[in-house]
């Protein structure tokens, strides 16, 4: 159970598109220091929405989930908590604010009108309509070679744990 539970919160943590490349611009002092206008804050608000549009997110973690419940059958038990959690916590209306920030820490407003219409076009549509499939493949992949790998590292931490008691 406790397996389950940790390869859904790991799928999640690949899979979030949290992952932007950091700004030249942007420092981690004023990063954390510098307030984010309204203007810039829009700016990235305006790219989610291309990005995300009304319930894809949430969509994406409910496929997300729905792989988990077939690699681990034995998770249907908890599947009314785990959707529950999910609802409340991973929905795209808990993590918006969050990744408005993401975005605007990461991408000067300017950067962000670019991608804004690189969006727009048709090039850009597609890629909004497939990397969600992009991202799922990817986690999938994560996932598979975690559990391909999955005795070696519970092998590491057997033996780095023993090394520790020894000590």
């Amino acid at each position: 159970m406790k397996k389950t539970f940790l390869f859904l919160l790991l799928g999640v943590a690949i899979y979030l598109p949290a992952q932007a490349q950091t700004s030249k611009s942007t420092t981690a002092a004023n990063a954390v220091l510098a307030p984010i206008s309204a203007s810039h804050r829009q700016a990235a608000e305006s790219l989610l929405a291309l990005i995300y549009p009304p319930g894809a997110f949430d969509k994406l973690v409910d496929q997300m989930l729905e792989v988990q419940l077939k690699q681990r059958p034995e998770a249907a038990a908890i599947e009314p908590e785990m959707r529950a959690f999910f609802s409340k916590y991973m929905s795209w209306n808990s993590l918006k604010p969050d990744m408005v920030e993401v975005y605007s820490r990461n991408f000067t407003e300017p950067e962000l009108r670019d991608i804004t219409k690189f969006y727009q076009t048709p090039s850009g549509r597609k890629m909004s309509t497939v990397l969600p499939q992009l991202m799922q493949a990817g986690m999938e992949i994560g996932q598979k070679r975690v559990q391909d790998h999955l005795p070696e590292l519970q092998e590491a931490i057997k033996a780095k744990m023993e090394a520790e008691k020894g000590k």
